[in-house]
């Protein structure tokens, strides 16, 4: 039945943007076989705003960073939308979420960061989002953000 990601989106409060124009010589998504891969994305809101700008254990705590990658992660899952035609009920899986934590030398808890997108991925999708998953500390980012995230995901 069509539809029913979006419904648990909006059970959820999440509503999806428009995926953000590549900014380099890159796609947002590909399609190979059954598989999408998304490209990075980063903490861009919904208004286009670029957020949570800084380094974990100098500018951000766990719990910020945790939403700035669930924030990477509904970037994805916009990416995704795009990839599916506009029909993320196509979803069969999630495989693999690599998330890349800005980050001072001595943070050590990068998997507690990438948690925001994993938790949120498995809270749309169920036992489908369950995956795979790097969490990666990195000296920067990007445009200075605090996370960024990538997907790889099974579809219909």
């Amino acid at each position: 039945m069509a539809g029913q990601i979006d419904a648990r989106l909006s059970e959820l409060g999440i509503v999806l943007p428009n995926p953000a124009a590549p900014a380099a010589n890159y796609v947002p998504f590909v399609r190979t076989g059954n598989l999408v891969f998304t490209a990075g994305q980063v903490t861009f809101d919904a208004a286009g705003k670029l957020t949570f700008v800084g380094k974990l254990g100098r500018d951000f705590g766990i719990d910020e960073g945790y939403q700035a990658a669930r924030l990477c992660a509904i970037n994805v899952l916009a990416a995704l939308r795009r990839a599916c035609d506009g029909d993320l009920d196509r979803v069969q899986r999630c495989v693999k979420i690599v998330g890349f934590v800005n980050a001072t030398p001595d943070f050590a808890d990068h998997p507690k960061v990438i948690n925001g997108a994993s938790d949120l991925v498995v809270a749309v999708f169920g036992d489908k989002g369950r995956h795979a998953r790097s969490a990666i500390g990195t000296g920067s980012l990007p445009l200075g953000v605090a996370t960024e995230v990538e997907a790889v995901f099974e579809i219909a």
